[in-house]
């Protein structure tokens, strides 16, 4: 594990607030997101995953925390027009990947106030909600392909980290089995998942700063 450098930062909202997004055309980040949200979560203060990027509208699931599923209520009031659903220990709010989904972020990061929020986006968004004031993220994690693309991940890197922001990059992707259960809203046993070093940094459950792994 290489340590990349720099300090998180407080949210405005007073949260932890985490953007997932790929470098160049690596697949993965949605399932890593998925994870990280359920490493998140908590029985009486579900994580909340905020899609931004093309994809199907999630469904409510029939296995679901009380409190994930108030807290599905509380975002329907929010955001009636948006997809919105409690699923396992977690809720998920798809929003359009352009504009106005951005506009949706910051019309409901109020209402989850004290949980966190993981914001998984195309990378073509990354420096629109980096420069919006009213959303300002503590962290970030990149997953991406290093053989490939290398250089522009260090660029990457290098900005969020100028920004404030922790970083972690994802070199490889997440396992099958923890990646098709985190579509539920929750993690299995044993190893398959996000590092428990990495989810602690970018969720600013650990000092120091985040990493490459």
């Amino acid at each position: 594990m290489t340590t990349l450098g720099a300090d998180g930062r407080e949210s405005s909202r007073g949260g932890t607030v985490v953007l997932v997004t790929s470098v160049g055309g690596t697949t993965g980040s949605r399932a890593a997101a998925v994870a990280l949200a359920c490493a998140a979560s908590e029985p009486d203060r579900p994580a909340l995953l905020i899609d931004l990027d093309q994809g199907r509208v999630p469904r409510s699931s029939l296995i679901a925390t009380a409190a994930a599923r108030k807290l599905e209520e509380r975002l329907v009031v929010h955001l009636p027009d948006a997809g919105v659903a409690s699923r396992g220990t977690l809720c998920q709010l798809k929003l359009s990947a352009d504009p106005s989904g951005l506009d949706g972020v910051a019309a409901v990061l109020p209402a989850v106030r004290g949980s966190v929020a993981v914001i998984h986006l195309p990378p073509r968004l990354l420096q629109s909600i980096l420069d919006d004031s009213r959303i300002r993220p503590t962290s970030a994690l990149l997953r991406a392909d290093l053989a490939q693309d290398r250089a522009l991940t260090a660029l990457a890197v290098r900005d969020l980290i100028d920004r404030g922001l922790r970083v972690a990059v994802l070199k490889c992707p997440i396992g099958w089995l923890a990646a098709r259960s985190s579509l539920f809203g929750v993690m299995p046993g044993g190893n398959g998942g996000l590092p428990a070093r990495m989810a602690g940094r970018l969720l600013a459950l650990e000092n120091g700063v985040a990493a490459l792994t």
